[in-house]
């Protein structure tokens, strides 16, 4: 982990803090934690595997033109999925992803600058988000999710994704899917950093985080230590573009750029200005991904 982990601005606390209801619940936390430390790490764990703001308001959007809806079986549910109207066949496929508390449409810009371009993009709702089922979800889940589209849609070109979308498909990669390029934006912290941002924004304490980890990693059977970026680096595609705005409260930009520095023949791409959402529709941005996607593969392109 970077030194910048250390230092770096508690973006969850400066979230949470400015919301009555959620200082409420961090009390509630507290008194629980006190009383019974195991059910309060529960509680704090379905707190924090629940988007907010919910997906709600992302449902409620139209369809936007020239895209059509599918629903694909995944789990105990299914997830929401966007394609182009009428994409040629044969066309090589990129997979978007959105990060937490996003939803596919976020990504819409960059598919149609996608398709323009010459491939055929997939849009995807990952579970607990958008018109996908549930309400709650996990980066694991968010891994898992990108190995059913993989396997669903075949080898991929490219994915590209956002905030800790970028996470779960950096790990994805590095863990043998079948991907040839990686555009990662605005990529999160890793796991064991924003569970740490999360029991200190609430006044639970490192003890906390350290008693979530762990039931997390019971749970779902992976080791988060994983999703570091010194572990998933040396193993992800050359032709990694790592693009993140130098003003990003959300991500500290710092540690996206120790991801791209340790990734051999990756490129870093800085915007100002921007933030952590709205990077996804700046106009240089989306000429930079779509022409990093679709470019013919050179021979050391796909190297690990």
């Amino acid at each position: 982990m970077s030194p910048a982990t250390d230092t770096a601005a508690n973006p969850i606390a400066a979230f949470y803090g400015g919301h009555r209801v959620a200082r409420g619940l961090g009390q509630a936390l507290q008194a629980v934690q006190r009383l019974a430390p195991g059910w309060g790490t529960r509680l704090a764990l379905r707190l924090f595997f629940t988007p907010l703001p919910t997906k709600r308001g992302s449902r409620r959007r139209d369809l936007p033109a020239g895209w059509t809806l599918e629903r694909w079986p995944f789990e105990s549910g299914s997830m929401a999925v966007y394609r182009r109207d009428g994409a040629p066949p044969g066309r090589p496929t990129v997979l978007l992803v959105h990060g937490w508390a996003g939803h596919a449409l976020q990504m819409q810009a960059l598919g149609d600058a996608v398709f323009d371009a010459g491939a055929n993009p997939v849009l995807l709702d990952l579970p607990g988000h958008g018109r996908s089922d549930g309400w709650r979800s996990t980066l694991p889940q968010f891994v898992r999710g990108i190995w059913a589209a993989s396997a669903r849609l075949g080898p991929l070109q490219a994915v590209v994704a956002h905030s800790m979308g970028a996470v779960a498909a950096a790990h994805a990669a590095a863990h043998g899917l079948p991907v040839d390029r990686l555009a990662l934006i605005a990529t999160s912290p890793p796991p064991k950093l924003v569970l740490k941002w999360f029991a200190n924004g609430f006044g639970l304490g490192g003890a906390m985080s350290m008693r979530m980890r762990r039931l997390i990693e019971q749970r779902e059977g992976i080791d988060l230590e994983g999703f570091e970026p010194d572990e998933l680096a040396p193993r992800l595609p050359r032709a990694t573009l790592v693009v993140h705005d130098e003003d990003d409260r959300a991500a500290p930009p710092a540690l996206a750029r120790h991801l791209a520095d340790q990734v051999a023949g990756s490129r870093w791409f800085a915007t100002r200005g921007l933030g952590h959402r709205r990077v996804l529709a700046d106009a240089e941005v989306v000429r930079q991904v779509a022409e990093h996607v679709t470019a013919p593969m050179n021979t050391d392109d796909s190297g690990r």
